[in-house]
Order: structure tokens, then sequence, then C-alpha cells
């Protein structure tokens, strides 16, 4: 079954690089972001790997778990660990899923039913085991990015994702194009005008339909 903005994520067990775990006990009452690979030593995903390693600051700072998968053993992944910390300089604090069965890239919609891994086997095999989830502490997904092979994951974006969805979540608010934190948000079209000068203050009515506040505060 395709999983969807607002599904429950699957709670499987996962082996890790630091040990096994169910998905839900993994998430707890945090935010959390999982961000998959097709394989170990590859160049693009050393890259992304290290970026994420390098905002290890910024995940902390917003309660963020942070969890990688890749469809390699445990012994690849630890390895692979220290070609990470060489190019980013950064250690690579995160655990990484060894989904070597492909249970998480199926449960996960990255992968059709009947893939697996034949011997010999290349990045191509698993090309779409390129996504980033964002999960909310309900362990429901709020957002879901799939990239090519070719192009690099830009992690500031997804930070800046994160930090909308978490602005986002339960307010009846929502970011415009670009929005980055400090920036004022969009009044949902659940809300009258009144209704919004009673919750948030100051309106700005752009059009009737488009109404901008303050951020308010979490």
């Amino acid at each position: 079954m395709a999983l969807r903005i607002n599904d429950t994520v699957p709670d499987i067990t996962v082996t890790t690089d630091q040990g096994a775990f169910a998905l839900h006990d993994f998430i707890g009452n945090s935010y959390a972001i999982f961000f998959s690979h097709p394989k170990d030593f590859t160049p693009v995903c050393t890259t992304e790997f290290g970026a994420v390693a390098q905002l290890k600051d910024e995940w902390e700072k917003r309660g963020v778990k942070v969890l990688g998968i890749s469809v390699d053993d445990v012994e690849d992944h630890k390895k692979w660990k220290g070609d990470i910390e060489k190019v980013s300089k950064a250690a690579a604090f995160f655990p990484i899923v060894a989904d070597t069965d492909l249970a998480m890239s199926k449960a996960f919609d990255m992968l059709p039913a009947n893939a697996y891994l034949p011997g010999g086997r290349t990045p191509a095999d698993t090309a779409t085991v390129r996504s980033v989830f964002i999960i909310g502490p309900d362990k429901k997904v709020r957002l879901m990015m799939t990239y090519p092979m070719s192009v690099g994951r830009n992690f500031a974006e997804v930070l800046r994702a994160l930090d909308a969805v978490m602005a986002t979540d339960g307010v009846p608010i929502a970011t415009p194009a670009n929005w980055v934190p400090g920036e004022d948000v969009i009044v949902a079209l659940s809300l009258s005008t009144e209704k919004a000068q009673e919750k948030f203050g100051d309106v700005n009515v752009v059009l009737p339909y488009l109404r901008t506040v303050k951020r308010p505060a979490a």
C-alpha cells in the first residue's frame, strides 16, 4: 500500500549500526527525519550523509531525531562512516538502517513489492531509495521528497521545510513560498478575518483569500 502524507509510518523493527529498534520507539515523542540511500560507498550519498552530520547542532536545537537508511549491511555502514566523516569533517552520529532485505524500503513505498537485490548489483537496482521523510511525534508523515540519482539533496531545504512543518503543525496557518523563520505566515482559509484578528492580532489582507500575520509564538 502506498505511503501518503498523514499516514502513520510502519512500525517495523530495523537493524542499524547502533543496534535494533522499532521505528515508533525511535521516534518517541519527537519529530524525526528519515533519509534513504541506495548503496554505501557512492559519491553523492557520501556528501549527503556528510551534510546531515554537519547539521547535528541544528537537529538537536529542534529536538529532531535523524535516521539514515541504506540497503547494505551493518559492517559496510560502519566502514562507510569513516569516509563520510573524512569528507564532511563531522561525526556521523546517527544510526543507519541496514535494509539488506529491503523491508523498510518496501514498507515506505520506495521500491515495488517484487524488488530484490541481484548479485553484483549497482545503485541503479535500488535507485528510488533516495527519499526524505519528515515525521511528526504522532508517527505520521508530514512531508516526503524523492530525488534522482544524479541530484544531491539540499539539506538546507530539508531544514527549512522542517521549520515550516513545525511552525504550522496544529496551528491554523500556512507558510508562503520560500518562507524562512522570522517571516510572516498565511492565515488558514478556515478562519475568517475577524477570527484571525482575535487569534493573531493585526491581519494584512493582501487578497480576500491571502491574509498574512506575524508568526504566532510557539
